[in-house]
């Protein structure tokens, strides 16, 4: 008797869907099992309102996660940006396997680049934290940008540049990557200009804590070093206690060195920045430490340089803080 598919639960987006099919594919080969999408529209998917408006965090997955309790779907793929960073009680983050390019990238007319872009440039994001660093950036370089409030799927956005609304857009590198739009990129941007959103990049592949079969099944597409940075990122994200709606960037990369025998990975640097969005202040500090080996330490390192943070003043930059 063949064994029932694996039912896998995905927003309905034309990104969600590239990306849960390529981890059921990745599932398919790993299990030798079938395994089915099930689309799921969520109320981030539907709402008109500004992520802000509706809280940010969590608005892509309630629905998704409702599915898996109910048992309607085995697991769920989410890009770990959307994830909140506390953990719920009966689901497991299984698998969080390597990430793809987490920068920013800017879609521009003309092809224009960031340090191209003309005096009044209109450019669009639906973020915060890009809208605080673009403005910071613009502001250090004697330029005046508006930045666009916007929402929409890549199409939606991109859209708005071909149409003359705007001069560019910003997106995330690996939604175009795993779309194959990287030809639209006009300048991928730099971590020293905008750090991404902590865990950008990076899928979580998420299901029941009980099925513990499955669990252990998933867990041969997580990759530890991904995992261990994404975690410490959202540790800082956490204990600043800030939503996906507040202007955090983190970036968790690791440093090598060569042995003389290929690159060996000795340390974790991690980067955070927090900031006003017009960017007339920005708290940008980093720490670098031993590449963490277990959960704990991963969270140590971003409650570590959270306090730094915190220090140096970054809680009253954030407005209202996100519970």
């Amino acid at each position: 008797m063949t064994e029932r598919a694996l039912r896998l639960g995905t927003r309905r987006s034309k990104l969600a869907m590239a990306q849960s099919g390529q981890v059921a594919d990745a599932v398919r080969q790993l299990s030798g099992r079938p395994v089915e999408l099930v689309e799921i529209t969520t109320y981030g998917d539907v709402s008109r309102e500004h992520l802000a408006q509706i809280g940010g965090t969590g608005v892509f997955v309630a629905a998704l996660r409702d599915a898996l309790l109910a048992g309607e779907v085995d697991f769920a793929v989410h890009s770990l940006k959307d994830l909140p960073t506390a953990q719920h009680p009966d689901l497991v983050l299984a698998a969080i396997p390597r990430r793809e390019d987490p920068r920013d990238v800017l879609v521009a007319r003309d092809g224009l680049t960031l340090d191209r872009l003309p005096e009044g440039a209109r450019i669009g994001t639906g973020s915060p934290r890009r809208t605080a660093q673009l403005n910071a950036y613009a502001r250090s370089h004697g330029l005046t940008i508006e930045t666009v409030p916007i929402r929409g799927n890549i199409d939606t956005r991109v859209g708005y540049v071909h149409k003359g609304e705007l001069d560019a857009v910003v997106l995330a590198a690996a939604g175009l990557r795993r779309i194959g739009r990287t030809d639209e990129v006009t300048d991928f941007l730099s971590v020293d200009s905008v750090l991404p959103a902590p865990g950008q990049g990076a899928l979580a592949i998420e299901c029941a804590a009980s099925a513990t079969d499955l669990v252990a099944l998933l867990a041969g597409l997580d990759d530890p070093y991904t995992r261990a940075a994404v975690t410490a990122e959202r540790s800082l994200l956490a204990a600043l206690e800030a939503g996906c709606s507040a202007p955090v960037g983190a970036l968790a990369d690791l440093l090598a060195e060569d042995s003389g025998r290929g690159q060996t990975v000795t340390e974790m640097r991690l980067r955070g920045v927090v900031g006003t969005t017009d960017g007339s202040t920005l708290v940008q500090l980093s720490t670098t430490g031993p590449v963490p080996t277990s959960y704990d330490e991963a969270m140590a390192l971003g409650r570590e340089l959270a306090d730094e943070m915190l220090a140096k003043g970054a809680a009253g930059l954030m407005g209202e803080r996100a519970l």
